[in-house]
């Protein structure tokens, strides 16, 4: 196989790779006293998930969780064909690649391929190489579907995009063994938790703007009903004993009346932490803002990290 460190096989919108060292800071400081489990019922591109697999060897089991079937296929592609799915990359970024320099060319073999990718009608393997594809040549690795669940994502502007990390996704593959690969309703992963177990939550983001939203990442939009019936589920696991994370965008920074999370989760931990925003449009608007980091554990400044 590869002895190379499993990262993120996608660009992701949201991704949590700068985030990484404000979750560890909050991490409770007795959860890796002994073997626990790992959940994440919001797995996207997984980037908290693969930095737990790499850096703690007390974890004896993850479960990851997405209400987006294509993504979760893509997963479990990676995780029992991996070979077979590099192969059909590797097609895929030759003959993309071949059309370089010809931009009427790549549009139209791009949206040949979102096409057949909205047909659902490859096998599943093929369905998941597609996946890859749009994800590494659209616009800033975006996923986003209409009501009729048809990826819409116009293609991006990179030039000889990677499209097969082939070393990537044998070591990905060789991390998810000790995965357990769900897909539906975030509420499910209940059943999967087990005495020492951590959850981390990275849920659509509440938007900013109404122009802003990046929820329709799947057919049926993640609205403040299901945000409060979020927390109703943070509070059960609080009760439970078990340990939770959750990252959320920040509206208040936004709009300095806007209380909706603080008032939500006033029972909990609420931390402010710097974040970059590098999803939009209009070069301008990027930049620095601050997102939530909410848990049910008093954050260990002291931690130090079990390897």
């Amino acid at each position: 196989m590869t002895d190379k460190i499993a990262k993120p096989f996608l660009k992701w919108a949201g991704g949590k790779t700068q985030l990484i060292n404000d979750i560890e800071k909050a991490l409770p400081k007795d959860i890796f006293k002994d073997k626990f489990t790992y959940i994440e019922p919001f797995v996207g591109s997984g980037a908290v998930l693969f930095w737990m697999l790499n850096n703690f060897p007390n974890l004896e089991k993850a479960v990851i969780n997405d209400i987006n079937e294509d993504l979760i296929n893509t997963y479990k592609t990676i995780a029992s064909r991996p070979t077979e799915l590099i192969s059909i990359l590797e097609i895929l970024q030759n003959e993309f690649h071949a059309l370089e320099g010809n931009e009427e060319n790549k549009k139209l073999y791009y949206y040949q391929k979102r096409s057949l990718y909205n047909t659902r009608k490859e096998e599943q393997s093929g369905q998941a190489a597609l996946f890859i594809f749009l994800n590494r040549t659209c616009f800033n690795g975006l996923y986003r579907v209409n009501r009729k669940n048809e990826y819409n994502v116009p293609m991006g502007g990179y030039k000889k995009a990677t499209i097969c990390d082939k070393e990537n996704i044998l070591a990905v593959s060789e991390a998810l063994r000790k995965v357990e690969i769900l897909c539906g309703d975030f509420e499910q992963t209940l059943d999967f938790a087990k005495q020492n177990t951590l959850f981390y939550f990275d849920p659509p983001y509440k938007p900013l703007s109404e122009t802003s939203s990046f929820n329709s990442y799947a057919k049926d939009e993640f609205n403040d009903n299901e945000q409060v019936r979020l927390k109703d589920f943070c509070s059960k696991l609080n009760v439970l004993n078990h340990t939770w994370i959750l990252s959320n965008s920040d509206v208040k920074g936004k709009n300095e009346n806007d209380n909706f999370f603080d008032d939500l989760y006033s029972d909990f931990n609420i931390q402010r932490v710097e974040a970059k925003r590098s999803i939009n449009a209009n070069p301008d608007k990027r930049g620095k803002l601050t997102e939530l980091l909410i848990t049910n554990q008093t954050a260990n400044q002291e931690y130090v990290r079990a390897i």
